[in-house]
This record gives structure tokens, sequence and C-alpha cells, in this order.
């Protein structure tokens, strides 16, 4: 709730510290410009911290107005959450922690007090101090909306390396005219399997492929879930026109299939990634003959 006027008909701390921050808008974007949390992201010009700064300083006023300075989810942060999480996010890819981006925010306070009190300096020692309470708790609502801004952003960077990574790890090679492959090493998971689906998908298309393999030797274990997973891109691959074969399957996964009881009857198998990309040539019309000066394999 807004504070209420006092008796003497004074208004509250609150709301006296939203005028003074309206007030001093400009001398305090002005300080905040230089301070590290604007100084590190805004690097081009300072005039850009300047605005950042001002835009920061009239969030605090509109929540010191509505009385509710304890609450991060008071109507007057919303308007500069996107410019905490890109300064969050830039600090974070700056390599600053938690703790560095809180001892930033935390530096913000001072400069802005030590105006109020000059402010004040006219008013009573328990008028300043309730007024410099009020801040002080404005300011570290705050700090706690940057620290929540800078945890989202840090998740959806870990998020966004994590699907770089699950696409780095699965590869689709172009093994001959209307060939590709995707080995895939590592554990299958329903995330993983996604990604699989969808980058053989656009290989299929973009390659005009008519046959694509999966190739699960680095797959350590198969149990029902993978295969459940397997099946659906084989199935989605068939309806893109391509047939798709599962190579690689070693008599310890084979076994495991079969007392699982999982059927894979209708999808096509291969032992080995050669045995498969033989067979796909075969498709192509190519004859695959033994070359008698190869040596033999040590």
């Amino acid at each position: 709730m807004p504070e209420q006027q006092t008796a003497e008909g004074r208004t509250g701390p609150a709301e006296e510290v939203a005028d003074f921050l309206r007030l001093r808008r400009e001398q305090i974007a002005q300080r905040w410009a230089d301070a590290a949390v604007f100084r590190t992201v805004f690097t081009v010009s300072r005039d850009e911290a300047v605005e950042a700064g001002r835009a920061v300083v009239e969030a605090l006023a509109a929540v010191a107005a509505s009385g509710r300075v304890e609450d991060s989810e008071a109507d007057g942060f919303t308007v500069v959450r996107e410019q905490l999480a890109r300064t969050a996010h830039s600090r974070a890819r700056a390599g600053a922690t938690m703790g560095q981006i809180s001892s930033e925010m935390d530096a913000l306070r001072a400069p802005v007090t030590d105006l109020l009190l000059d402010e004040l300096s006219d008013g009573s020692a328990e008028h300043r101090r309730e007024c410099a309470t009020a801040l002080a708790v404005l300011m570290g609502t705050l700090r706690l909306v940057m620290l929540e801004t800078t945890t989202i952003s840090g998740q959806e960077l870990i998020n966004r390396q994590r699907l770089e990574m699950l696409e780095i790890a699965t590869p689709v090679i172009k093994l001959w005219e209307g060939i590709v492959a995707v080995p895939l090493i590592g554990t299958l998971d329903s995330a993983r399997s996604q990604v699989v689906m969808e980058t053989l998908l656009d290989a299929v298309v973009e390659q005009h492929a008519r046959i694509a393999i999966l190739d699960i030797t680095g797959v350590p274990t198969v149990d029902s879930l993978v295969a459940q997973h397997l099946m659906k891109t084989v199935a989605a691959a068939r309806l893109m026109g391509a047939e798709c074969i599962v190579s690689g399957i070693r008599p310890a996964i084979a076994q495991t299939i079969v007392h699982l009881g999982i059927d894979l009857s209708s999808v096509l198998t291969r032992a080995s990634l050669a045995d498969a990309l033989a067979y796909a040539l075969q498709q192509q019309g190519a004859h695959i003959v033994p070359n008698p000066a190869a040596p033999e394999p040590r």
C-alpha cells in the first residue's frame, strides 16, 4: 500500500524518497555511469550508461511512490527488468560471478544515500534515518531483482549452450549422393533424441537423401525409451521419403533388445556402419566388390 501522510501532513519516508529520486534523477544517473555495473557494460558511450541509469532511477521512484519498497515484483520494476537482464547477461558473459554482480549493485547505494542525506540536512535525525532506511530497503530490492534476472539469464545461457553442444554432438555426414548418416555417441535422452530427429530430417531435405543411416555403435546401452526414440526417428524419416537404417547393433545390445521384448521388426538394421553403407550403395545401383589387393587387417 502507498505510504500515507502523517498527522502533520508530511508524506511518509518512501514517498519522500520517491520525490527525491525524481528530483535528483540526473545527478544519480551521472554518478552511476561511472559505477562498475554500468561502466563495464556500456563501453561505447558514457551517454548510454547515463541513460540506463536514468531508467533505473525512474523505476525506483515509481516503486517508492507505490510504497512497495520490499517487493521485487512491484510494477515499477517491470520497465527495467529487460535492461537489467541485458546488463546481467553482459556481466555474466564477461565472467563476473553472482557475488561480484551483487557487490557492484550494492555499490550503487552509497552515491544515492549521500545525495539523500544532503537533501535532508535540515531535517531531524529521526526523519533522516527513516528516509535512509527506506532507501536502503529499496536499493536492496533492486539488487535482488538484478540477481533474479542474472540467474534467469545464466540459466538461459546454459540451455542455449546445452542445445548447441547437442547439435555439435549430433553431426550429419553425407556419405554418398543421396546417402546421409548420423553417428551417435553417448547416452540418448529425450532432448537429444529430439535434436537427432530434427537434424536428420533437415539433412534429408537439404541433401535430397533417399537413405539415412543411424549408427548407434557409440551408444552404450539401449532401453525401451531409446528404442522408442529410434523408431520415431525412423518413422519420421520415412514420412520424408527416406529409408532409414539402424546400424551398429552389437551382440550385447541385441540381447538387451530381445530381453526387453522390443519389436524392431519394422526397422531395417545392419551390424555395422560399413554393412549399412554397402546396403545403401547397392540400393543406389552400385556394385560392391572386395579389393583383392587390399592388405589383410592386423
